[in-house]
């Protein structure tokens, strides 16, 4: 093999991981959401999330990717660990679907049809329908179906590439001698270990053994250990994405390692005992490329069924290696991590799990804000601010995380999806804002003393229920995407805005009585003001929720037009409920409907 022979495979290897790379890109753009449904809804128990994990990564044809995608549901709050576990098994068995296409090349026979399904064949012809698509087409779903075709292509040109560049090596003694000395078991998993590592794709390192099993010099007692060990190397991405992530993060990086350690070795141990007691007959002979497919595979099924029943030992292992210090969860800074951008359906539903933090947080801030008008707490104060502090930060970080997903291609669908959680990011610090008004209200009333009349200590409590559940109601709408809890938020708004109108006009009387103080009545009514504009907060949130039904054409005013003239079925009549369940309490003789 001379220096041409290796510039050849340098190119051909060059090419096999830029068409792997481009084809799991396309298959992902392809999946799109469809990653989302299929790990967040379809992990409900651990054999759910072992085919999940399966068949995600058998259409991005990267179990590394899965499991960086995996540490970033887990990081932002997504996904819990025991789903995660079954999910990062099912990945080892997803990724053993590209060397079974790489044994493609394998296929024989004189028939036409068998020659056309040769990649040797379709290959080319796959590339070339391929960049047609993906240059000449505008529309998103065809330049994705082109640019896997493309990849598809890329790939097996890189492989063919590579082959011809190793063929020489069959005739060469010290290639031959190299891989006699990978048979030591322990010296073959440290080659597959280190080269998945530096290429970061153990789909990669396996089709790289396929190729140079076409030379005849690589045997079955050369390629298993290799095998073995590319199982170890592909954790390497999953502990670098955890870097700088949450403990739960860390922790389904961890169980990612733990899970192929164990099973490497404990498979290592079954085999090479059977081998020293029984022995195989075919230890010292040539492997071809479906024998590597097949190890690979028959390996990660049979060490993924067994470790089923030992999930728990597997999380348990991982919690004492990143064990908890009591933090409280609702004041932890949630990691948004952009290695997920590759994925931005994932990070796009990383950041919405971000704004879900961020509107708990701003609705138990205010849950505490009223209560500290009537008695004051300083330790409640310092919670409010802490979680106050916390809802400003995620306005910061979400929104920066936004717009960073803005510079990569995006789906229609997904561009709406993250103009909406910008808005929405807005309404809920705004929620927040008003909340710590009030707290300050309550901070101001204690440091001079002053208290409010129990008429107006009664009204308020009143409106107070209302507000606490409209911003429940626009939580849980935002949260599960709910329009029918949405649209009960526009009829409790406009309940609100009367409950302020009559709280305002009695108050002023009180004043113009003599029955309340001044300085207590401008604080009451700086706190009416404050509470209606959270009550319209959650009215555009609301809004926004039943409008992303339409078209896309979001429009605030006009949203409100339609409930209003009655075109949203239902209006009037969820407002005559709220205004009967919340006006007669203010005073039954004085409320007229």
């Amino acid at each position: 093999m001379d220096i041409f022979s290796v510039i050849s495979m340098a190119g051909g290897l060059a090419l096999f991981l830029y068409g792997m790379n481009i084809m799991g890109t396309g298959l992902e753009k392809l999946a799109g959401s469809k990653m989302e449904m299929i790990l967040k809804k379809l992990t409900s128990t651990t054999l759910m999330a072992v085919l999940s994990g399966a068949v995600l990564t058998g259409l991005i044809q990267s179990s590394s990717a899965t499991t960086v995608i995996v540490v970033g549901l887990v990081n932002s709050g997504i996904m819990q660990l025991p789903q995660a576990i079954g999910v990062i098994m099912g990945a080892n068995i997803g990724t053993t679907v590209t060397g079974q296409l790489i044994r493609l090349a394998d296929i024989g026979g004189g028939s036409i049809v068998l020659k056309f399904l040769k990649p040797s064949t379709i290959a080319p012809l796959l590339a070339f329908v391929g960049v047609i698509l993906f240059l000449f087409f505008k529309e998103q779903g065809k330049r994705n179906i082109g640019q896997t075709m493309l990849g598809f292509g890329i790939l097996f040109t890189g492989l063919f590439t590579m082959e011809a560049a190793v063929a020489p090596l069959k005739d060469s003694p010290h290639f031959v001698q190299l891989f006699s000395s990978l048979q030591n078991p322990f010296l073959g998993v440290l080659a597959g270990a280190l080269v998945t590592i530096a290429i970061q794709s153990s789909s990669a390192s396996v089709g790289i053994l396929q190729a140079l099993s076409t030379t005849g010099a690589v045997t079955w007692g050369s390629a298993i250990p290799i095998i073995l060990g590319q199982n170890i190397g592909t954790c390497s991405t999953s502990l670098i994405a955890s870097i700088g992530t949450s403990k739960g993060a860390k922790r389904a990086a961890f169980v990612h390692l733990y899970f192929n350690i164990i099973g490497t070795f404990g498979f290592m141990a079954v085999l090479y005992g059977v081998k020293y007691i029984v022995g195989f007959p075919m230890w010292n002979d040539a492997i071809n490329r479906g024998d590597i497919a097949n190890f690979h595979t028959v390996f990660n099924v049979v060490t993924t069924l067994l470790f089923l029943p030992f999930t728990k030992f597997l999380a348990k292992l991982a919690t004492m290696t990143v064990p908890d210090h009591g933090e409280e969860p609702s004041l932890e800074l949630p990691v948004l991590d952009e290695r997920l951008f590759g994925s931005p359906a994932v990070a796009i539903q990383q950041a919405r799990s971000a704004v879900e933090k961020m509107a708990r947080n701003a609705r138990l801030n205010y849950e505490a804000s009223v209560p500290l008008l009537r008695q004051y707490s300083p330790e409640k104060v310092a919670e409010v601010n802490a979680r106050e502090d916390i809802v400003d930060k995620l306005e910061y970080y979400i929104g920066n995380y936004l717009v960073k997903i803005t510079d990569h291609e995006l789906a229609e669908a997904e561009s709406r999806r993250v103009t909406d959680l910008l808005a929405y990011i807005t309404e809920f610090e705004r929620i927040g804002d008003y909340s710590i008004n009030v707290v300050e209200r309550g901070s101001e009333m204690a440091d001079k003393n002053v208290h409010f009349s129990d008429d107006a200590l009664q009204e308020l409590e009143v409106l107070n229920n209302a507000i606490r559940e409209i911003i429940q109601l626009a939580e849980r709408s935002f949260r599960h995407g709910d329009v029918a809890l949405a649209e009960q938020v526009e009829p409790l708004e406009e309940t609100i805005d009367r409950i302020c109108d009559i709280l305002h006009n009695r108050h002023l009387q009180r004043l113009q009585n003599g029955r309340c103080a001044i300085e207590s009545g401008v604080i009451f009514l700086e706190v009416l003001t404050n509470l209606e504009r959270i009550a319209d907060h959650c009215s555009n949130i609301a809004a926004r929720i039943i409008g992303a039904e339409s078209d896309g054409q979001f429009d605030a005013h006009e949203m409100r037009r339609r409930l209003h003239e009655g075109y949203v079925e239902g209006f009037n009549e969820k407002l005559q409920q709220y205004q009967l369940k919340y006006l007669p309490l203010l005073d039954p003789q004085r409320i007229t409907q």
